[in-house]
């Protein structure tokens, strides 16, 4: 892979990985709910687990679900549904005590890498950019890491901006509003992949 076509991906990884989505709806919600510390390990698993996946698409498996139109139908409405449930945990999610306390907790490394198989924009970055950038086994290894290294400063601005938020949302009803609204707008992220 040349050093231009290289800097190309970079740039489509970070471009893709920074605009909203359902990823970086719930490091808002995570900034702000549990601070950037304990949304690390959520961050990590984004992004680590956006690379391992891109590298398994790459490896054939995109082909062999492109196969089988059933199994494409089933994947998709697991992903719906296993985001409105998420959706549902952000609209509950409690009011931080204090630094200390344990009032809920963030997505964890496995539970964020294993988003990446249900998240529809995480389908469409890997998939476009292998079929932008690779060529072969090697080009997905090269995909998946540029990925996995642009993904991680990308997403954290998400996390940030959601700490930064906490004295505004200090109160019940504001706190209550923002992870509706955080809610609303993960679902709304959906509904292009649910009337397709």
């Amino acid at each position: 892979m040349s050093d231009q076509i290289l800097l190309a991906l970079a740039g489509f990884a970070f471009v893709t990985s920074v605009t909203p989505g359902p990823n970086n709806m719930m490091l808002l919600a995570s900034g702000a709910n549990f601070g950037v510390r304990r949304t690390v390990p959520h961050m990590l698993g984004i992004s680590l687990g956006f690379g391992v996946m891109v590298m398994i698409l790459g490896l054939g498996v995109d082909r062999l679900i492109a196969a089988s139109p059933a199994l494409a139908q089933a994947m998709k409405w697991l992903s719906l549904g296993y985001m409105a449930w998420l959706a549902w945990k952000i609209a509950n999610a409690g009011q931080p005590r204090s630094e200390g306390a344990d009032t809920g907790r963030p997505l964890t490394f496995l539970q964020a890498a294993a988003f990446q198989w249900v998240n529809p924009k995480a389908w469409a970055m890997g998939l476009g950019a292998l079929s932008a950038y690779a060529a072969g086994a090697g080009g997905a290894v090269v995909v998946a890491l540029v990925f996995a290294l642009v993904n991680l400063p990308a997403v954290s601005i998400w996390a940030v901006l959601g700490q930064q938020m906490r004295s505004l949302l200090s109160t019940p009803a504001r706190l209550r509003l923002f992870n509706v609204s955080m809610a609303v707008l993960l679902v709304a992220t959906m509904l292009p992949v649910a009337m397709h």
